[in-house]
Parts: C-alpha cells; sequence; structure tokens
C-alpha cells in the first residue's frame, strides 16, 4: 500500500483501488489516511464509490507496517474489490493533529527528560516526562514553546536504516513507543537545529503554522513522571 501521507501530509484525498474489504473494514492500494499509533489517532473522513458515500469512522493498522484499515460506519454500502474509490479526510481535525504533534517535539526540545508516554488530540495534546517536579514551569515552557513557533523552523524527513538507529540510541526520545522498525528504513523528522527524532506521524511545514500554544496543566503521575498538557490558543 502506498502511504501518501508519509511524503505529503498535505494531501487531503487521492483516487485508490479497493484490494480488500472484510469484517474489519476496507483495504485500498494508496491512501491519504493516518493510521493510529505513536500517539496519534487515526484520520476521519469519506470514502466515494458507485454505490454512494461511505463516511469512514477510524483508520487503524493492518497485518502489514505499510497496512491502513479504513473502519467504515455501521450500516454502510461498501465497495466491491477491485473497484474504483475517492477517499478524503477531514482536512481540519488532520491539520489540528498535525500542528499538536509537531508542537509535542518543540515540547520535548525544551523538556530535557526522557518521553513516557502521550496522546496527540485536535485542542489538547499531552506528553509524560521523567523529570523531577520542581523542573517545570507552566509560564516558562508556554514562553519556550512560542519563541520557538515564532522562528518558524523547516520541518523535514530523512530515513536512515535499521542499524544506524540502533547506533544513535540517543535519536529515540520516548521510552512508550518504540520507532517502526523492521522494514529495513526508520524516517527521522527534523525541525531546523531543534529536535530530531524518529516518527511516522505527520507534521507541518514549518512551525509557525501550529500558531501560538499554552501550557495549561502540569500533574503529577509518579514519583519522577510529570505530565504537560498543552492546547492550542483560540
Amino acid at each position: 500500500m502506498e502511504l501518501i501521507f508519509r511524503r505529503d501530509a498535505y494531501a487531503a484525498r487521492t483516487g485508490a483501488t479497493v484490494t480488500a474489504v472484510d469484517e474489519r473494514g476496507i483495504t485500498l492500494d494508496r491512501t491519504v489516511f493516518y493510521a493510529a499509533g505513536g500517539g496519534q489517532p487515526g484520520d476521519t473522513g469519506v470514502l466515494r464509490h458507485d454505490g454512494g458515500e461511505v463516511r469512514l469512522a477510524e483508520a487503524v493498522k493492518g497485518d502489514g507496517p505499510d497496512s491502513v484499515i479504513h473502519v467504515p460506519e455501521p450500516g454502510s454500502v461498501l465497495p466491491a474489490v477491485g473497484s474504483s474509490v475517492e477517499v478524503e479526510i477531514d482536512w481540519d481535525r488532520r491539520f489540528a493533529h498535525m500542528r499538536m504533534h509537531t508542537c509535542l517535539h518543540l515540547l520535548c526540545a525544551v523538556v530535557p527528560g526522557a518521553v513516557t508516554g502521550g496522546q496527540i488530540g485536535a485542542d489538547k495534546s499531552r506528553l509524560d516526562f521523567n523529570v523531577p517536579s520542581a523542573s517545570l514551569d507552566k509560564e516558562e515552557l508556554t514562553a519556550a514553546l512560542n519563541r520557538l513557533i515564532e522562528g518558524d523552523h523547516p520541518v523535514s524527513y530523512r530515513w536512515i536504516d535499521d542499524a544506524e538507529l540502533e547506533a544513535k540510541p540517543d535519536l529515540v526520545r520516548t521510552m512508550s513507543v518504540k520507532p517502526p522498525t523492521g522494514s529495513g528504513q526508520v524516517r527521522l523528522v527534523e525541525i531546523g537545529d531543534v529536535d530530531l527524532q524518529p516518527c511516522g506521524g505527520t507534521h507541518v511545514a514549518r512551525t509557525g503554522e501550529i500558531g501560538r500554544v499554552e501550557v495549561v496543566k502540569i500533574e503529577n503521575k509518579g514519583k519522577q513522571n510529570r505530565r504537560v498538557v498543552v492546547a492550542l490558543a483560540p
């Protein structure tokens, strides 16, 4: 399956051919839909075919590393295997996830601690860090994030092989989600000279697109586990 979002997160729709339909959902030969993983929700949207329009409630990973299953709403009339369709994501929701996901990379750059968990949402997102409680301040983190956002740093991608990643373990910031290895290559997301780490999610092209953000809460989740909640400013 061709995963278009890997090279172009701004692609909102594509034509495709149905390769499988089963109780899990619909599989295509190519897609713009991101499957839930790495703390980022799967895309929602619509599939259009000769028999009508199908609302897609979720996108989840299939059997292989590059397989995405498009989950239809119950009661939908599904397309036949081999038919031509068009799929389109809910763009506003996706773009919010792109902004938030990129913001969380910036948060990694300003908090000097390993990431122990995280979740991306369209309005609020969070990362959990293994750091002492006294080391984090909401106002300081908010100011630091917005400085990086206003710097309008470019976001780019490059690929390394599994062996190179294994030789550079410091690239991996998260303790809870391992980079997608096993296919021979791992994608690195590079934000100017600010942050570099493996990630398969979707991101904006420049940090300025994130817009202003605010650290709305810092919670104590354990001995040295601090949850930082970030929201997009209205």
